[in-house]
């Protein structure tokens, strides 16, 4: 017998997952537990693709358009278990709130759009694909590798990223870049014998400080902003002056923005700060990479950087999405705005083109806190306006 698609099952799945901790890379317990929810459910269609994001279908009646919905599978680390309210991993209910890391940022929501795509069965025109991504947290590779080779072809996204119940339309991409100061190590008794790469930390501090005053402006999604947020140098030794150190930059960029313009910008205000280096000293900017290794034994060398996205206000598709979702007073359509932060919707939408928005429960000022918790009936309110959210859009993309 299938499961019931109700919002009280949803509730427990999503306790389920929140037991189950998945950092970036190590999301396979979670991949196999919500693919058993899916089979349970009902799914006609469940797999994992080659980096391990989880795929299910809902398959229309009629043919129609093919709608979206995603969450991510990865959450941050939890940081110190004993500075929690209750605990990360405890998935507990209490004061009329889901707790826990993940209950907002993503697997409460996660959870109901699953649900609400088995509530779908027999009323959607078209096929429902439900697609839960690895990686989000560190740059999308699973939206990235999901929409250029996944053999998915939707006519409209849904991101179950924290919205409080508005639609979404937008953000701001993230760069993380590096600037790489050297010079030469020596040890800290003769200081005259090297050339410490800390003397270069000022001026490159100015020239990020000068940047950040220029920057572009969006009427919806604002400025974009850039600030220094670590400076790492080695050796470590407390005794040796570093002949390196690394100045990282976190860049909050406007759509449209690209690794190669970021790094020539900062290059651009270096020069007016740093005109000349002292002999035998060096400065590169670059685009932070790392290396990333799926669950499924997949690595590369992966820049961090999530591209912007921003739909019009008038699309067709944000437009019936307001309309379908309504606010919560009932007094018209819901509230439209962009997120703060970044979502795979910079690949969906920014990079793919596909027509994207946002809609979950959900307050954004818990994300990657110590204090992470899903209002449990904004959560109901939400599930019960998933279908009309996915019909709406089918309708309008016919």
């Amino acid at each position: 017998m299938l499961k019931e698609p109700t919002f009280g099952n949803a509730l427990s799945f999503a306790q389920d997952l929140i037991r189950i901790p998945s950092p970036s890379g190590k999301e396979n317990e979670v991949a196999k537990r919500i693919l058993l929810e899916m089979e349970a459910l009902g799914y006609d269609e469940t797999r994992l693709d080659e980096v391990g994001n989880v795929i299910g279908v809902v398959r229309g009646a009629q043919g129609g358009p093919v709608v979206m919905l995603n969450c991510h599978m990865d959450v941050v680390a939890e940081g110190d278990p004993e500075a929690w309210e209750h605990p990360p991993f405890g998935g507990e209910v209490a004061g009329g709130f889901l707790h826990g890391r993940g209950a907002m940022d993503i697997k409460g929501p996660l959870a109901l759009q699953t649900y609400a795509a088995a509530a779908l069965r027999g009323s959607a025109s078209g096929d429902v694909v439900v697609a839960h991504t690895v990686f989000e947290e560190r740059g999308g590779w699973g939206m990235e590798h999901l929409m250029a080779t996944g053999g998915l072809k939707p006519a409209a996204v849904i991101i179950g990223e924290a919205t409080g119940g508005d639609v979404t339309l937008g953000h701001r991409g993230r760069g993380e870049l590096e600037v790489v100061l050297m010079g030469r190590a020596g040890h800290a008794s003769a200081p005259e014998r090297a050339r410490n790469a800390l003397d270069l930390v000022p001026p490159v501090l100015r020239a990020l400080a000068d940047l950040a005053t220029r920057q572009g402006e969006d009427p919806i999604l604002g400025r974009a902003s850039l600030v220094a947020t670590q400076i790492d140098s080695s050796p470590e030794s407390r005794n040796v002056i570093p002949d390196r150190a690394v100045v990282v930059v976190d860049w909050r960029v406007l759509p449209g923005s690209t690794e190669d313009g970021l790094e020539g910008q900062i290059r651009d205000a270096l020069q007016a700060h740093l005109p000349h280096l002292p002999e035998g000293m060096a400065v590169e900017v670059r685009t932070a990479r790392e290396w990333q290794e799926t669950y499924t034994g997949i690595g590369e060398l992966r820049n961090l950087f999530t591209p912007g996205f921003l739909m019009p206000v008038d699309h067709p598709v944000v437009v019936a999405a307001a309309r379908a979702v309504g606010s919560r007073d009932g007094r018209g359509p819901a509230r439209v705005r962009p997120w703060t932060f970044a979502t795979d919707g910079g690949w969906s939408c920014g990079v793919f083109g596909v027509p994207t928005v946002g809609f979950a429960p959900g307050e954004e000022r818990f994300a990657h806190t110590n204090r992470e918790r899903l209002d449990i009936d904004e959560a109901r309110w939400a599930f019960a306006r998933h279908s009309d959210l996915v019909l709406a859009l089918q309708s309008t993309l016919r």
